[in-house]
């Protein structure tokens, strides 16, 4: 008698690295399946016309003017704190506290506008701000890293708990500096005074932030592709033991990294409080210390391709919004369109990494 082998039906296979063009044509077709499939969810759950739908998610996020510049504010502190923790994460540091070290950053520029706001003039009082910011998230993201270098502690689950403690701390300090009292807030500091508020560039609120970003962004991209201290990142990120051997000190460069993660954290800490809000929250980050993780993982550690990345997922957070508000939807509706979207996306990663061959089942007798 015949029996069919037991061979598998697909053999799944290391690819080559692939030209960017044809990993950005994997990713394009991703994006248009994406689309196809968040048409037919709008169409079965809600009745109405999904090109309508796509409509109304490009004018919420480019609508008028104002929705523009909000996109890309959200888009620059999005893209600031993918950059600070990609250092960490190409050096194979699993820097989750991101959202802490934001809002340990902005603590400490609050405090500085509190405090010295009427004390020192305006332009001592920034610069003030601006070291305190990055002092602090240095400190927030070094401390987890000295115990990682030193004790080989779990960073994930140290800078995870290193968000929950900055949080108390600033809802702590609310309280402490609360306008009125047993408001449960702070409110606008300095509204008067206008003490320690960055400059606005003409009549742009977020013009500043923008550039900052962009800067930054570039200044990374050569950080972590052409010095000597970006190279002992990557050489840490694919093998301690390798590093060793070659002479590098670990434990320096996991501290000096995560000095360097925290540190541009606090900064995204300063461009939120000093630069837009002019106040303090325990939500001021809204979740962007894990969003950025997506971003950074999307974008394979690329500081230009982050720009990217950090755009669409901040394009449809921004569309989402604008369906929920213009249909009368649950806001989970545009939720689930995002999820569908991501899902290709990150899944379209897998067939650029991999290349599936379908094998035919061969019979031989028994």
């Amino acid at each position: 008698m015949r029996k069919q082998s037991k061979a598998p039906i697909v053999h799944i296979s290391k690819r080559s690295a692939l030209p960017w063009y044809h990993a950005w044509a994997i990713r394009g077709a991703a994006i248009l399946l994406a689309l196809v499939a968040c048409a037919v969810v709008t169409t079965a759950l809600t009745g109405e016309d999904p090109i309508g739908v796509y409509k109304t998610m490009f004018a919420g996020a480019f609508g008028t003017q104002r929705k523009a510049w909000i996109l890309g504010q959200n888009l620059a502190i999005l893209l600031c704190i993918s950059l600070a923790v990609t250092p960490a994460f190409k050096m194979r540091f699993w820097n989750i506290g991101g959202e802490g070290q934001v809002l340990i950053g902005g603590l400490a520029t609050a405090a500085c506008m509190i405090l010295l706001g009427d004390k020192i003039p305006n332009w001592l009082l920034i610069v003030i701000m601006i070291f305190a910011s990055i002092a602090a998230g240095a400190i927030w993201g070094a401390i987890p890293a000295i115990c990682k270098a030193k004790w080989s502690t779990n960073e994930t689950l140290f800078t995870l708990m290193m968000n929950y403690v900055a949080t108390q701390l600033v809802a702590f300090f609310v309280i402490v500096w609360e306008v009125p009292k047993g408001a449960g807030k702070i409110g606008i500091i300095n509204q008067t005074t206008q003490a320690g508020w960055l400059p606005q560039i003409g009549s742009y609120k977020y013009l500043l932030n923008i550039l900052v970003v962009a800067v930054l962004t570039v200044l990374m991209y050569f950080y972590l592709t052409r010095s000597k201290q970006g190279y002992e990142i990557a050489v840490v990120g694919e093998s301690e033991r390798t590093a060793r051997y070659v002479g590098i000190n670990v434990g320096r460069v996991i501290v000096r990294t995560m000095l360097i993660s925290g540190g541009i954290c606090g900064l995204a800490g300063l461009l939120l409080v000093g630069g837009t809000d002019h106040t303090i929250t325990t939500t001021i980050a809204g979740g962007r210390g894990f969003t950025a993780v997506m971003v950074a993982w999307l974008a394979k550690f690329n500081p230009l391709v982050m720009v990217f990345t950090s755009f669409l997922l901040v394009f449809l957070s921004r569309g989402a919004s604008e369906i929920s508000t213009i249909y009368g939807l649950n806001h989970s509706f545009g939720d689930i369109l995002t999820g569908i979207i991501l899902f290709f996306i990150i899944g379209s990663e897998f067939f650029i990494s991999y290349r599936l061959s379908f094998l035919k089942h061969t019979k031989k007798e028994g």
